[in-house]
Formats: structure tokens, sequence, C-alpha cells
């Protein structure tokens, strides 16, 4: 089945929430027991997400981040993470999306990833290619950069240390010293730069199912490799990296160093 119809008209439908509440006065911010935020917007966005599903796929289980797993009758579900880069939407960074996923016994089958304050959607299914859009003009068909020594790649990273439960990683940081240029984008961001080629590694160290699962099946569509740091290829591996491919393994083989 092409999921992702089903999955841009969500997006629409998130799109208009997210910036209805982005940059808002009075937006209600909370801290979960973990010290993550959540904003009324995650939970508006996510809410609507499953009237949708109950109202076009009933048969389809739900697992996001703000309400948890509820199953479905058969092996697919949606998964879905209402505002990724909370923190950002919180404090008025329009670096934030909503990232959907279809997954179908075990495996990401499509991803979408919108981030409407940037103008920005990508979209993958597997074996279908991957493609993105700019202020809903002409899809464009993604593919990761070819460069293939270190010395020339740039490398993306999320929060090195602070209070977002990610301690200081030294493996990263020398890592980063071997690549040409460094940007800290974070979140979603960074894997989707790496999926147009605008840059070749990014590194996540701590994230959930729902962070992961559109990201996998866009780079991977885009020609790149996804698999947590340790090597592991799945959603649920608790760590995220990306690549073009080319440099995977080194970028692998330096994260695993004692």
């Amino acid at each position: 089945m092409d999921w992702l119809p089903f999955l841009a008209e969500a997006a629409d439908r998130s799109d208009e929430i997210s910036m209805r509440l982005f940059r808002s006065r009075g937006l209600h911010v909370e801290q979960k027991p973990d010290t993550s935020l959540v904003t009324e917007a995650d939970l508006a966005v996510e809410e609507a997400a499953r009237e949708f599903v109950a109202q076009r796929h009933p048969e389809l289980g739900v697992f996001g981040e703000e309400q948890g797993e509820v199953d479905g009758s058969g092996e697919t579900r949606l998964i879905i993470d209402p505002i990724d880069a909370t923190a950002n939407f919180a404090r008025g960074i329009p670096v934030f999306s909503t990232l959907l996923a279809i997954e179908h016994a075990g495996e990401i089958v499509a991803g979408l990833v919108t981030a409407p304050a940037l103008g920005s959607r990508w979209w993958a299914a597997k074996g279908g290619g991957a493609y993105s859009a700019f202020r809903g003009g002409k899809q464009r068909k993604l593919e990761v950069s070819a460069v293939r020594e270190l010395e020339h790649a740039q490398l993306f990273h999320g929060s090195l240390a602070g209070g977002e439960g990610t301690p200081l990683n030294p493996r990263i940081i020398e890592f980063a010293r071997r690549t040409h240029r460094q940007r800290g984008f974070g979140d979603f961001y960074q894997h989707m730069l790496v999926a147009e080629g605008c840059g070749e590694i990014a590194i996540d160290p701590l994230v959930n199912p729902w962070d992961v699962a559109p990201l996998l099946v866009i780079v991977e569509e885009s020609g790149g490799r996804a698999t947590a740091t340790n090597g592991e290829r799945s959603i649920y591996a608790g760590s995220l990296l990306t690549s073009n491919g080319w440099l995977h393994d080194v970028a692998l083989d330096a994260l695993r160093q004692p």
C-alpha cells in the first residue's frame, strides 16, 4: 500500500496546528519527569493524528511520544513525534518538525518529516526513493554526498553536554576533530541535511523510536546509512548515526573505541 498520501494529509493537519501555536502568546509549556518539555502543540498535534487515523485507517495501531501505544488489528501502525525539537518550538526557534512513519511487521516502510516554519518537507517509501519540497514547490529527489575522505567531511551533532541527559562523550569530540567542519543543528534537521547531501555524518547519542522512525527510511532511500552508534539497524536501539554510507564504518569504529 502507498502510505505517503495518508502521511502527507496528516502532515498538512499537523502543520496547521503547530504554526497556529508557534510563537503564540501564552503558549503552555510543561516539563516532564525526564526534564524534556511538552507544549500544548505536542498534545494537540498527536491528538489530531490519532483522530485522523480513527477516521481513515482505524485498523492501524498508533505509537506516539505523548500518548504511548495503542494496538491496531494488524501488524501495521503509525509512529508519531508530534513536535520534534520541542525545546526549539517553545523558545521560538523555527527548527522543529512533526515526524510521521508507518511501521509494518517491525520494518519502517514509509516516513515523512514536515518542518512548516522552515517551509520544508521530506518523505520516502521503502524502495521508492526519497524526496523533498520547499514551500510546496517542485519535489526534488534526494541523494547523499559522494565525499569519501573524513578530512573533507562535514559533521552534524546535537547537544554535547548539559541537561538533556546526554553526557559529554569524548569519543564524539575526538572524532569531530578528524572532520573538516562541524555544526550543531541537532534533532531531525541534521539527518535531513545528510539525506540532502549537505553533510556526511550526523550523530544523535540519545533518541527514542519516534525520533528515528521516518529519518531511517529517508536517509536510506537517499543512498545513505542509518544505524545506532553501535551499528545496530533499529529505531529501538537508543541512538542514531546517519551518513552518506561511504564514511559510516569509519564513524562506527571511532564511536565504538573504548
